[in-house]
């Protein structure tokens, strides 16, 4: 399994921010649906919620498997 980094500038990012960060959604309307009705892992555990804050070394993982881990200049 690949996990790609994705750095951040702040202390924090949002689920919908970081996912739109990963290029793999067409739009943020795709994106609201996306963790809706299929939910995202963060650090295991499945999430809902778009606005969800993600932090230095929190881990992103879609259905599909692909996971990516927040880097943060900030921490």
């Amino acid at each position: 399994m690949k996990i790609e980094e994705v750095l951040i500038e702040d202390k924090f990012i949002t689920l919908n921010q970081l996912l739109k960060l990963t290029n793999m959604f067409d739009s943020g309307g795709f994106i609201k649906a996306y963790i809706n009705e299929e939910g995202v892992y963060v650090n295991g555990d499945i999430e809902h919620r778009r606005g969800r804050k993600l932090y230095h070394n929190d881990v992103v993982k879609l259905k599909t498997e692909e996971t990516f881990i927040v880097k943060s200049n900030d921490s």
